[in-house]
């Protein structure tokens, strides 16, 4: 634990690493000192805009990456060409599973995203040395799986309201764990992945969103600013209380 709580000023840490946003909650958080520092010697920092992919679903793995900064969507396509956003994560997200030499999903980013590259070789090496980092990536792993689960029920069971009222409680949460009573932030999606990611129709996401509007329970401005006054009224129009 005394590792996971490393002085973020400590001087044997690389610089770079000690200004980084995402360094404490991410796999990082778990490194060395000196580990940090042969990572960083082979990372690379880059600004994915928009649209891009991160890696596709089928291409051969060369690197992993860890968000810092934005919005990535998962997606999966199946042999006829269709295709669905599957999952989204946000900074301090690790992007890959080490070992695996074939991407299984597409990774693109939903917002301009910025990450932090690793090559492949090096991180499994560093998984194989370290069981903090073996255990940190195990915990993320569970993480999704459990929140897998949970949008199968809202997929499954949720009505058309709590669904939208649930992906609008989902990017509240993430891009803000420590949420307060209130937050306002850009929708990370489109109303077209928005209603793919949720199953329903673009008309139905909109109409739900000016029902929720019109309720008090969120304000947009230009489509896509949305203020929350009031988390736990938004929690509850998504079903969870």
């Amino acid at each position: 634990m005394d590792m996971m709580r490393k002085d973020i000023h400590n001087s044997e840490v690389p610089v770079v690493c000690r200004s980084c946003e995402a360094r404490h909650g991410g796999v990082c958080g778990v490194l060395t000192p000196q580990q940090l520092v042969e990572l960083s010697k082979h990372s690379t920092r880059k600004v994915v805009h928009a649209g891009n992919e991160v890696v596709g679903q089928g291409e051969r793995v060369a690197s992993y990456s860890n968000i810092l900064k934005g919005v990535i969507k998962l997606s999966k396509m199946m042999a006829d060409g269709r295709q669905q956003i599957v999952g989204l994560q946000f900074a301090p997200d690790f992007i890959g599973r080490p070992f695996h030499h074939e991407s299984t999903l597409t990774a693109e980013a939903a917002t301009d995203t910025e990450v932090c590259v690793f090559p492949k070789p090096i991180i499994e090496r560093l998984v194989s040395e370290s069981s903090n980092l073996e255990h940190q990536l195990h915990n993320q792993a569970l993480k999704e799986l459990d929140e897998a689960r949970d949008w199968m029920l809202t997929l499954g069971r949720k009505t058309a309201q709590e669904k939208v009222a649930s992906f609008l409680y989902l990017i509240a949460t993430h891009l803000d764990p420590e949420k307060g009573e209130s937050m306002t932030y850009e929708l990370p999606l489109s109303r077209a992945d928005i209603a793919d990611f949720l199953g329903l129709t673009i008309e139905t996401v909109s109409r739900q969103m000016t029902k929720l509007r019109k309720d008090g329970v969120i304000q947009i401005e230009n489509n896509r600013l949305v203020t929350v006054p009031d988390m736990d009224r938004l929690s509850r129009a998504a079903g969870n209380d």
